[in-house]
């Protein structure tokens, strides 16, 4: 991860970083059950790679990148950035379908591509864009979606709940007063 310009600050680079170490986490987990040849593992893992994979491109694609793209500084980079995404899908969907062998160079490839992110495109990113320009990209980025791992790269099972039901109850707020308010 980038931690020499501070973009992870940005709200939204930041929690594209953090969902860049949810899928690889998960990735782990795919190469593993890929080397055990249990294909039914396999399987379930990818569904998890994806689950993380997929709506983070494309927040990624229709946020940011879409934002960037108009410069033209940018376009031919985005252009390369969303090629692999495209070829990432493929390439996890050949080790979904049962070439486990393949299994270390989706993970590869998607090492090498989060560094293009992580350590080019988010920095150059923080540099170029403005207040204006960042709105718009928050505007626009789709919101993350539930997680499918317990942010430590272990995968949640079929029977682990996830909060996402609405109600109202309290939470501490940093200046130490308790408030009420319904959860959107």
């Amino acid at each position: 991860m980038c931690s020499y310009c501070g973009c992870q600050s940005i709200t939204v680079v930041g929690r594209f970083m953090a969902e860049h170490d949810e899928i690889i986490n998960s990735t782990g987990e795919l190469v593993r059950a890929a080397s055990t040849g249990d294909a039914e593992r396999v399987r379930e893992t990818a569904r998890v790679v994806a689950g993380l994979l997929h709506p983070h491109t494309h927040a990624e694609e229709v946020g940011l990148f879409s934002v960037l793209r108009e410069q033209e500084e940018f376009t031919d980079h985005i252009d390369v950035l969303c090629g692999e995404h495209s070829s990432l899908d493929e390439l996890l969907e050949a080790v979904a379908a049962g070439a486990h062998d393949r299994a270390p160079a989706f993970e590869k490839a998607l090492r090498t591509h989060i560094d293009k992110e992580d350590n080019g495109l988010f920095p150059a990113a923080a540099m170029s864009l403005d207040g204006t320009e960042w709105e718009r990209v928050d505007a626009t980025t789709p919101q993350a979606a539930a997680p499918l791992t317990d942010g430590r790269g272990h995968l949640l099972s079929q029977t682990d709940h996830v909060h996402d039901h609405h109600h109202d109850h309290e939470h501490e707020h940093e200046h130490g007063s308790s408030q009420s308010h319904p959860h959107p």
